[in-house]
This record gives structure tokens, sequence and C-alpha cells, in this order.
């Protein structure tokens, strides 16, 4: 066997099909490497090669070459179903434990090298965007289909080479996930590049996660954020007519974050909540814009200052790290 893996067959074909035989010859498991890492990589954030876009000379080794075999093997083994490889690694041990972490170990092990915790990861930048649709009730969950222009700072692809309208998508098509996003090479959308999405320049193998004042700037004040706090601020005084502050704001949390608020949390929330319906009622500010896509447009009956005072309660718990996070 070369350094580079098995040979070819004396007798293989000498075309692509040979070739593609080759890779994916249980002799030969790299291809069966390469993919299980980077499902791994998918779940922790590193893959068991760090450098997943590299296997060569020049990439990492990998932390556990026993478990990156012994993966490759069940891959093979499964008839390289996707699916069971995926079902495996989430229903493991080590994936199910927690993600707390003494100040110790996260001083000894901080990027999670030793697997002695459960992954604690901010999401790539579709699913940023997704959570606060999907949190909101406005995501459209249709599959397939041409892409979509969703809100974004205006002027943006005028700027590009090659310049281009942005016909700001409507109706569902406003909602789509992120996946459908237009993407045009010289002007990337911003909600995304902002979170590390890549650019179509080259190819991505591995995305690199930062963490930039931009981040929360863009979940805060971003038109796509804006109005999933909108649309989540009416749906809990819809949802909870006769509910009291407390269960609104359990139920804001849950929708964010799955997981009620602590004491603390509550106490915090709740006064700013206070605050803002006694500023809106005091007429200090318009709460029409604040509620409403179109503040021209009010529908019959909404009690304004109250939907305007949960929807700023949506945008400061949309806008917590912990959003976010899977972990």
């Amino acid at each position: 066997m070369s350094p580079m893996g098995p040979r070819m067959p004396a007798d293989a074909p000498s075309n692509r099909l040979g070739l593609a035989r080759w890779l994916v010859s249980k002799d030969n498991p790299l291809a069966a490497r390469v993919a299980v890492n980077r499902i791994w990589e998918q779940y922790f954030g590193r893959g068991l090669v760090e450098t997943s876009e590299d296997f060569g000379s020049q990439g990492e080794r990998p932390t556990h070459p026993e478990l990156l075999d012994w993966l490759a093997v069940e891959f093979m083994d499964r008839d390289w179903s996707m699916k069971a490889m995926h079902r495996l690694i989430v229903t493991s041990a080590t994936y199910r434990q927690s993600s707390h972490v003494s100040p110790e170990l996260l001083k000894k092990d901080p990027a999670n090298v030793l697997l002695a915790r459960g992954p604690r990861l901010r999401v790539e930048a579709e699913t940023v965007r997704d959570i606060a649709l999907a949190a909101s009730g406005l995501l459209n969950e249709k599959i397939g289909g041409p892409s979509v222009y969703p809100p974004q700072p205006a002027g943006v692809t005028e700027l590009s080479y090659g310049a281009i309208t942005w016909p700001t998508s409507e109706g569902a098509d406003r909602y789509r996930r992120g996946l459908y996003t237009y993407l045009k090479r010289t002007s990337p959308y911003p909600g995304m590049i902002v979170f590390d999405g890549p650019t179509s320049e080259v190819t991505c193998t591995r995305r690199i996660r930062s963490n930039t004042p931009l981040q929360a700037l863009t979940t805060l004040n971003d038109a796509v954020f804006i109005e999933a706090a909108q649309a989540m601020g009416k749906r809990v005084v819809d949802e909870l007519a006769s509910g009291t502050t407390d269960e609104r704001i359990d139920r804001i949390y849950r929708l964010c974050v799955a997981r009620a608020p602590g004491p603390m949390e509550l106490e915090k929330i709740k006064a700013f909540y206070e605050t803002q319906v006694k500023r809106f009622r005091d007429k200090q500010a318009d709460p029409a814009p604040v509620a409403l896509r179109d503040p021209k447009v009010i529908p019959s009956g909404m009690d304004l200052p109250e939907v305007a005072a949960w929807t700023m309660v949506a945008r400061t718990v949309m806008n917590l790290d912990e959003t976010v996070t899977k972990e």
C-alpha cells in the first residue's frame, strides 16, 4: 500500500467508473473517514481531524484515530447510510453529555478536544435566521423551489460588480429558510456574512466561527429579526390572552431557548416589560412602529402598547447568545 492509500487494482477500468469504485472500496477508507469526520464536525463544531478540508500531509492528525477508524468502518458496514451515522452520533453517550464545564476543565481543554463534555457552539448563519423565524411562527417550511429575496439593507447589491436589483420577497417567500436566500457572488447576503456564512468565490469545506459586535447588532436591528420579534410579541399576546406576565415571559423563553427563565431572569425581564408598557401607554414613544411592520395598518381591537412592550421583550430574548447557541 502506498502512503496515499491502496493502489487501484490492475484490472480496474481506467475511467471514471474505476476511480469511483476505488474511492469507495473498503480497502480505501479515506472517503468514509472524510465523510464521518464532517458529520462529527457538524455536531461538535470540530472534527476528529480539525482540518476537515485537508486529510493530506499538511492536515492535522486525528485526536481520536481509533474512533475515526471505527466510525468509518461503521459507515461502510451500514451501506453508507448518512441517516444511520447521524443517529449513531446523536444517540451516543459522548454527544448526550452536559455541555456544562468547570473552570478547571475549561482552562485545560477550552476547545473540548478531549470530548469530556457535550458540544456548545453557535449555530451556522442560515440557522440563526431560521431560529428567529421558527420561534416567532413566521417560518415558511416549504421545501424546494427558486431562491428568495429576504429584506436586506438598501443599496447592498447596487455596489457590487454587475449590479442587480433586489426585489424583496413578500408573503410566505419572505420567511423561507436561510437555505433558499439568493446568493450573488460579489454581493452575498449581509445577514449571512456577519455570522460567517461563506461566499461563493471558493469552495468552503469548513466554516470558522467568530464572535463580533456586529452579530449582536444584527439580531437586534436587522429587518428579519425585527419582524420576527413583532410576530412573537403578537403571538404571546394572542396565545395567552388571559395569561399573566410571568406566563408570557415563560412562553417567550421556551420559544427562544427551550427552557423556563430562572428567577433572576424572570425578575429582570418582568421589570423591563413594565417599563416598556408604561412608556408606550404614557405616549413617551409611538408603539405602532415598534409593534407593526406597517404602522399605518393597525388591526382592529389591538392593544398597541401591550403588543409593542412584548415586542421589545421578544427582541431582548432573541438577542441572547443562548438563543443562537446549540448546547
